[in-house]
């Protein structure tokens, strides 16, 4: 039998399970509320993203199906995006982003119209190629290139290869071009010493331009749109050609798409960057600009030895300034290569006469026989040794030279009885 003590503490317990139950029936209809509220929170979240979502799907939607045909290159967000996947997600929201910065597309990076070559490398990623496009100065936003060639599909088509491309284009004109390479490239040699005709025909002969086409733009250089980039131009007479100013080098050019400004571009870029506006200055033989480049040029054609060219600009320059005056009758070059370009012809761009006698009686402005100073411009394209030269010649009293016939050698006199020993010498006699 159960003692009395026994009975009161089983009540006792009784008495407070019933209790803890009706204490914790409110704390489980609590977490129940709140798990329930939690539950809706989340449906709410999940509504709201889904009502944004469909309104963007329709802004999208109503924005590309009411755009102007000049946007009709940026894709239809609904096109085959009926199931939302990640990918499609990400692509509606970059042409989301692409219609916001619509007006942009537009806009060039420049005015100037001058074309200018733009070379794509084998496998160069498209973002590379828009670094580069920005750098150059061909469009303004790499990141808003590389977007729309993203939305429209356009970074895998485009070519490696050769492009004409100005900062006057649009990014998408600038994103069509780049889709089919235009030219082959031809590397040509250009020779110190040769005229704008030989240029022409060496030219013509690598398929890069006609030479008549060339020769056109060389003789009117001020019809070029590049004629006013170019500081040492600027002082050119009104009829002046760009002869002279060819730099000769080694070029890599681009082959039929050719317009003029590329090719005389190019030769002009090569003389800004090897001689340039400080180059045709402050030298000691007094002349600068085109009058520099025009006695350089006969310089080039004299001389066959570089370490002659000072010599022999150093005879024309005492022509020049009346040194010679007593032995030659005046400011007289009486420079042979000044009357065989005056002679030139196809074929025979450097005429060469039987006896010299006969350039006495060509008759032309550039025969530097029969008048005084320099010619009216320069004969030929001279290198930077032959312009450097002529800059700063050498000191000498020296008034004729003479060719030897060895290796192209030359004697030089200081007076007229020395210089008809030296012919007497040599044979000329």
């Amino acid at each position: 039998m159960q003692s009395r003590h026994s009975v009161q503490i089983l009540v006792r317990r009784n008495q407070m399970s019933t209790a803890q139950q009706k204490l914790s029936s409110p704390f489980r209809r609590g977490a129940l509320i709140t798990n329930v509220l939690r539950l809706g929170f989340l449906a709410l979240v999940a509504a709201v993203l889904f009502g944004v979502w469909t309104v963007l799907d329709a802004h999208l939607s109503e924005q590309f199906l009411g755009a102007p045909q000049n946007t009709a290159g940026l894709i239809d967000p609904r096109a085959g995006q009926d199931v939302l996947t990640p990918d499609n997600i990400e692509q509606q929201i970059l042409a989301f982003n692409l219609r916001l910065r619509e007006n942009e597309l537009s806009i060039p990076a420049g005015a100037n119209p001058r074309q200018r070559p733009f070379v794509v490398n084998i496998g160069e990623p498209a973002r590379f190629i828009a670094a580069r496009l920005q750098a150059e100065g061909f469009i303004r936003d790499a990141d808003l290139f590389n977007l729309y060639i993203r939305v429209n599909g356009l970074e895998r088509d485009i070519e490696a290869g050769n492009f004409i491309l100005s900062e006057s284009m649009t990014i998408p004109q600038i994103a069509d071009a780049l889709q089919t390479a235009l030219f082959d490239e031809a590397v040509v040699t250009i020779p110190e010493g040769f005229r704008a005709e030989e240029i022409a025909e060496r030219l013509a002969a690598e398929n890069i331009i006609e030479p008549d086409v060339f020769l056109a733009a060389i003789r009117a250089p001020r019809n070029l749109t590049i004629f006013e980039d170019y500081e040492f131009l600027r002082s050119l007479p009104a009829d002046g050609s760009l002869e002279g100013f060819l730099f000769p080098d080694t070029y890599r050019l681009p082959v039929l798409a050719s317009t003029p400004e590329i090719v005389i571009g190019a030769f002009l870029d090569n003389f800004a960057n090897k001689v340039g506006q400080e180059g045709l200055i402050g030298g000691s033989s007094g002349l600068s600009g085109r009058d520099l480049v025009n006695l350089a040029s006969i310089v080039e054609r004299e001389a066959v030895q570089q370490d002659e060219r000072p010599l022999i600009a150093s005879v024309y320059i005492n022509r020049l300034n009346g040194t010679c005056n007593a032995d030659v009758g005046g400011p007289y070059l009486q420079a042979d290569p000044t009357v065989q370009y005056a002679r030139g012809t196809v074929g025979n761009w450097w005429w060469k006469p039987q006896s010299v006698e006969e350039y006495a009686q060509v008759i032309s402005p550039y025969n530097t026989y029969l008048n005084p100073g320099l010619p009216p411009g320069p004969i030929a394209n001279p290198g930077l040794s032959a312009i450097d030269s002529t800059r700063n010649p050498a000191t000498t009293n020296y008034c004729f030279f003479l060719g030897t016939g060895e290796d192209g050698r030359h004697v030089f006199a200081v007076t007229l009885a020395e210089h008809e020993q030296n012919l007497r010498i040599y044979g000329y006699q």
